[in-house]
């Protein structure tokens, strides 16, 4: 599948959906209120976050457009996209060494060639990308209209320097976890991963989202609190930490 040919959204909950997208199978995640609609993590490039953009607001309807746009953190397969959505950025705090500095969307660069993505592609979407427009520590809570509101919390480190979660109360909470947790392969631990905190960023998330949340992870399938746990021990025996 080409990167601009996208799947079926998924809806794990009134007004919440997501999307595996092809290559990388990073998720992307949409989120409706009233007022406004918030993008998480429109993917790896100027392409594909320009059909992830396209795809959200024919999901929308109405003429309604993304009015914000979330980055769960800092690798190339979910931010290269966002140069495509015109759109207040929200990321975690520190996060701008990457986004918003030239060595830092260099590496990003070059990661996403190390990893397949078309160098012209790769060259054209760093240049364009820039820091978050609100850089969160700690907690945000983001109001999008008619009683929906979504707290943005900066859990990490773990899976990387500057992970910022996503929770969406409301018939059943989701919780959009990023890299923090994967479904589809064994979590991975890069040169940014800080691995002696990963565990403690899973007992925040659970702690935010609950027993009773469905928990997106940014690679695979759904999973639920008991699945989050289970990663969340196999990541402190991996890594020699409680």
């Amino acid at each position: 599948m080409e990167l601009t040919e996208l799947p079926e959204w998924e809806h794990p909950a009134p007004g919440v959906a997501r999307l595996r997208l092809p290559g990388w199978d990073c998720t992307a995640g949409l989120v409706r209120g009233e007022d406004a609609a918030l993008l998480v993590d429109p993917g790896a490039g100027l392409a594909q976050g320009e059909a992830v953009r396209r795809a959200a607001e024919r999901l929308l309807g109405d003429g309604s457009r993304v009015t914000h746009l979330a980055l769960t953190h800092p690798h190339f397969d979910h931010v290269l996209g966002a140069p495509a959505v015109e759109a207040p950025v929200y990321a975690a705090v520190g996060s701008e060494s990457l986004l918003g500095t030239e060595a830092g969307r260099a590496e990003l660069r070059e990661d996403a060639v190390r990893h397949g993505l078309d160098p012209a592609e790769a060259r054209r979407a760093a240049a364009l990308l820039r820091g978050p427009d609100q850089p969160v520590s700690g907690e945000f809570a983001l109001d999008l209209g008619g009683g929906r509101r979504v707290l943005l919390a900066n859990v990490g480190p773990g899976h990387s320097g500057h992970d910022l979660v996503l929770v969406v109360p409301g018939e059943r909470t989701v919780v959009f976890c990023g890299d923090l947790v994967e479904e589809s392969g064994e979590p991975q631990a890069g040169p940014d991963a800080v691995p002696a905190r990963w565990p403690e960023a899973l007992d925040r998330l659970l702690g935010l989202g609950g027993d009773e949340a469905v928990y997106v992870p940014g690679h695979g399938a759904l999973v639920d609190a008991a699945f989050v746990r289970r990663q969340r021990d196999a990541l402190a025996r991996r890594f020699g930490v409680s």
